[in-house]
């Protein structure tokens, strides 16, 4: 008989939905940089995220493996000759969330692909790393992600950042059959070989969005990160039924005709939290009585520290994820696989979907890593992330009501999120609608020289991206009739975002059962970590 490893005994694999009963724990809720204790009303279903799956045993043999053993095409072997121009691209720093433990898993990628290009002969490498419109990495988070080996033997000469504001720096490929402009890294489409390295944190990454999204320029992405094209969508974490994924596999699909494009895909499981914070990976039920006194103490150390001192504590400690899943070869195969494993490590099955949904926002997305939640961000987080980690049917109804808990501070980071304060502050008062934006406003602050130059030289996000970021949230919009925020430590956030607020979880439940009456079914999806509902009744 197979002996349990320590990760199966440590997270028992239990039922993902707890329905509270009258003495059930108070639940854990993110509240930014803070934690809330709440007692829930009896009924509630709390939905937790599914135990880690067991991470690979060898992960350089896995990646090894799935070089030689690749989807549709060749080894990555049997495609190298010497002399020839190879450009390796890179997911960026917007992933995994919090920043996994080194080595990062690009990394090990890279010390197996790395030697074999050597070995074959070919000496023109470059590493770029696919931001898009993010923002650049420091030279500190870029050594972080590949390891001092790496960084020093290419940078800054042959490792460096995709400008998708460099006119030099793009070419266009044509067009797919609906108009959408191919745009892609000029260094990647002259490469006789792109190989791109992933890391899969969600549904939503990877397969084609990869290339297609992270070396293109704001022509090329306004494609699809477009209100009409979000409108369309039902849930970005189910591809199939996002209307943004199926431009993306146009334009993907006129890329791989014109590139030889080998994907290596990698995806990780959900254990956030190990070490002094392991029990932030437990449910409340489950908790010692040593996880309570961490708890506690935790709770009464942020309590006592400032904003800042609080987002560094938690921005400071690496994720102990594991890979659970490498694959490699033609995009869509590829991807296929890694999807099915994702799916596997977040999907939990519902059979309802709620009047009220509860909704904790941690300090943390793809778009503030080393800086910090502003406001756009959380919206974003609510309406854009949350609301669609859903496969089917969304778990709140429509017209139905959410609660998140966050501070809502009106604070920004000038130095990541310029764009974002003027976004913010001079356009959201004038209108909320997304199409009004786009045509009024959007090609203004794309253009705009100063972010431009700021995208190009500093750390900032490209002018168009808080744009992009509303319209993200779009369809959560649509779709719910009210959306509450719990401890706003102002009114006139919550108030710009067109929420109402609650200074606690208890009087926003009263206020949406107002709307919703007495017996209104009430959900709380437990993040972190990451957890999807799959409804598909």
């Amino acid at each position: 008989m197979r002996t349990p490893s320590k990760l199966a005994r440590l997270y028992e694999a239990t039922e993902s939905i707890v329905t509270i009963e009258k003495d059930s724990a108070p639940r854990l809720l993110f509240s930014g940089e803070d934690l809330l204790l709440e007692d829930l009303p009896v009924g509630t279903k709390v939905i937790y995220p599914r135990p880690p799956i067991e991470g690979l045993t060898n992960v350089k043999a896995a990646i090894r493996w799935a070089l030689n053993h690749p989807e549709g095409t060749d080894p990555l072997h049997a495609k190298l000759r010497p002399g020839m121009k190879v450009t390796i691209a890179l997911d960026d720093i917007s992933l995994p969330l919090p920043p996994m433990r080194t080595p990062d898993v690009r990394q090990q990628v890279l010390e197996v692909i790395l030697p074999l290009l050597a070995d074959s002969g070919v000496d023109d490498v470059h590493l770029v790393i696919a931001i898009c419109l993010h923002r650049r990495m420091t030279e500190a988070e870029m050594r972080r992600m590949v390891g001092d080996a790496i960084f020093e033997e290419f940078y800054p000469d042959r490792y460096y950042h995709h400008d998708a504001e460099d006119p030099d720096g793009l070419v266009t490929l044509g067009e797919t059959r609906h108009g959408e402009k191919v745009v892609i890294n000029r260094r990647a489409a002259e490469s006789d070989l792109l190989i791109y390295v992933n890391l899969n944190l969600v549904p939503m990454d990877g397969g084609h969005k990869s290339v297609g999204t992270g070396l293109t320029s704001y022509e090329g992405v306004k494609a699809h990160h477009d209100p009409g094209t979000i409108k369309k969508c039902h849930s970005y974490m189910d591809p199939a039924r996002s209307e943004m994924h199926r431009s993306v596999d146009r334009i993907g699909r006129v890329i791989d005709e014109h590139l030889d494009v080998f994907h290596v895909e990698t995806t990780i499981n959900n254990r956030m939290f190990d070490g002094p914070m392991e029990f932030l990976q437990k449910r409340e039920d489950d908790f010692t009585d040593l996880d309570r006194l961490k708890l506690a103490g935790l709770r009464a150390t942020l309590k006592r520290l400032p904003r800042v001192a609080k987002r560094k504590l938690f921005q400071a400690i690496p994720a102990a994820y594991d890979v659970i899943a490498v694959h490699a070869g033609k995009t869509e195969p590829t991807h296929a696989k890694i999807l099915e494993k994702s799916f596997e490590q977040y999907l939990v099955d519902v059979d309802f979907q709620a009047d009220i949904a509860v909704m904790g926002i941690p300090f943390i997305s793809p778009y503030n890593v080393n800086s910090i939640l502003n406001p756009l961000l959380v919206q974003v987080m609510a309406c854009g992330y949350f609301f669609n980690f859903y496969r089917g049917r969304p778990l709140v109804k429509k017209g139905g009501t959410l609660i998140v808990t966050h501070p809502c501070s009106d604070e920004f980071d000038p130095e990541h999120h310029p764009s974002y304060i003027e976004f913010f502050h001079r356009l959201l008062p004038e209108t909320r609608d997304s199409d009004v934006l786009q045509a009024k406003y959007e090609e203004e602050f794309a253009r705009n020289p100063s972010y431009v130059h700021m995208y190009r030289t500093g750390h900032a996000y490209h002018g168009a991206h808080p744009f992009f970021m509303w319209y993200w949230g779009e369809n959560g919009r649509q779709h719910l009739g009210r959306i509450i925020a719990v401890g706003a430590d102002n009114e006139h956030v919550p108030r710009l975002l067109g929420w109402d607020s609650a200074a606690t979880l208890s009087e926003a439940i009263d206020m949406a059962r107002s709307e919703h009456g007495r017996g209104a079914q009430i959900a709380m999806l437990h993040h972190p970590p990451i957890v999807m509902t799959q409804n598909l009744g």
